[in-house]
């Protein structure tokens, strides 16, 4: 098989291990991957960001058949116990293809409204594992364990460590991608690195290390040749969460479609009727789980169809919210700093917001928001690599990056009120921004 792809060119799956990229391709729940856009509403501030959760996958794993090569050509030195077997390459490619399988609609948007509902992981892990999926019958038919090893590795669990974290961990497949896919999609310049240059500057870390414990050794970086491209990496994606992922609109749009399900649900298990409620989304307000099969039949078109349809609901400020969402007349954003932004203040803030939007006539559950969003871009007590040199002990790569060292343990916030636009002239003089 093979593919054009306008981030990695060519792809191909062409060889015996790669089939199982080729046989899962066609199975109904990694094509509803295609319905699920990979950054939700992020088309509202950046209008080329239609890309899908399909594309995403696939192009993970491609970048997983990439470092499988490079590993092949570094694991000479370990133990057999510890290379790349093809029965390790084959699952590794199948939980790189697999691993945003149980994404529900517009990103995390679902998961994070509906009260209850399970993590994405978890809807990963139902649907490889529930034996009526054809993702299911597709892995089992290479292998009856093979489900269970690729759930294994989705959550970062395996016998090679190694492989496991290029998989689930601080520098994997996933970011790998989503990094360069996001930001050709949107047409920033941040999320671009050097991909081939970091593949090639991989190695091993100490092996006598890891044959004395009987573990794989870590993979490491070379100091000589790939730090500029391990640096990149990470501050990509320090700058894309800066300029992209919590872009203001964004974040707005997020916050009103949150708020839009939760009142669905609030209305429903109150007793009252609404129209084109999508199956999950009725589970919900019943109080019961999701059935698998209701999750599956959810993507960002029946969300988007459900909340046009609310557009006519008697509950005022939920058709209010669901006519504004899909005209884009989006809520406005007010940051806070310095001491209004600590938790204290920001608490004050927010219930200045509050009141403000009562005395207006506004009910402040549906029309104020507080949105707080964070990432530590680089932990040093976690970092995805060692560097290693010639000569020397391997080091921590805070301790050799004048650039990481100064980032290590550093958190990026964002804290802002989320409110009407009708309200923002109202809140910015109460709070005397």
């Amino acid at each position: 098989m093979i593919l054009r792809d306008p981030v990695h060119g060519l792809v191909a799956f062409e060889g015996d291990e790669e089939r199982i990229v080729e046989s899962l391709l066609d199975t109904p729940e990694v094509q509803r991957l295609r319905r699920v856009r990979q950054l939700g509403v992020t088309s509202l501030a950046f209008p080329g960001a239609e890309h899908s959760r399909f594309a995403h996958a696939l192009g993970a794993a491609f970048v997983m058949k990439l470092l499988l090569a490079r590993l092949r050509s570094i694991h000479g030195a370990l133990p057999e116990a510890q290379r790349i077997t093809p029965q390790r390459a084959r699952e590794a490619l199948a939980a790189a293809f697999l691993h945003d399988l149980g994404h529900g609609p517009l990103s995390h948007l679902f998961e994070d409204a509906i009260p209850g509902a399970p993590a994405h992981e978890i809807w990963t892990e139902r649907i490889v594992l529930d034996p009526s999926t054809g993702v299911n019958r597709v892995l089992s038919s290479f292998g009856r364990e093979l489900p269970a090893r690729v759930v294994d590795l989705v959550h970062g669990r395996h016998e090679v460590p190694y492989l496991a974290k290029a998989v689930s961990g601080e520098l994997d497949v996933d970011r790998c991608d989503y990094l360069l896919r996001d930001a050709h999609a949107t047409g920033v310049r941040y999320g671009l690195y050097d991909l081939d240059w970091l593949l090639r500057s991989l190695r091993f870390g100490d092996a006598n290390d890891g044959v004395s414990s009987g573990e794989a050794p870590a993979l490491a970086i070379d100091g000589a040749k790939g730090l500029p491209a391990i640096e990149a990496f990470i501050t990509a994606r320090l700058f894309m969460f800066q300029q992209v992922y919590l872009h203001k609109a964004t974040r707005a749009a997020e916050w009103m479609i949150r708020t839009i399900l939760a009142r669905a649900v609030t209305v429903l298990r109150a007793g009252g009727q609404l129209e084109a409620v999508p199956a999950a989304v009725a589970a919900c307000g019943r109080g019961e789980p999701i059935a698998l099969g209701d999750y599956l039949e959810l993507d960002d078109g029946v969300l988007w169809g459900a909340m046009h349809a609310w557009e006519r609901a008697q509950d005022r400020p939920l058709a209010d919210l669901a006519r504004r969402i899909r005209a884009r007349s989006l809520f406005k954003t007010l940051e806070l700093f310095g001491e209004q932004a600590s938790p204290e203040g920001r608490v004050r803030a927010f219930e200045v917001a509050r009141d403000v939007a009562r005395a207006h006539g506004f009910e402040p559950d549906a029309y104020v928001g507080l949105d707080v969003a964070s990432d530590e871009p680089f932990g040093s007590q976690d970092a995805p690599l060692a560097v290693v040199y010639a000569k020397g002990r391997a080091r921590p790569l805070h301790e050799v990056s004048f650039l990481l060292g100064r980032l290590a343990g550093q958190v990026l916030s964002r804290v802002r009120l989320v409110l009407a636009p009708e309200l923002r002239e109202a809140v910015t003089h109460a709070l005397g921004l």
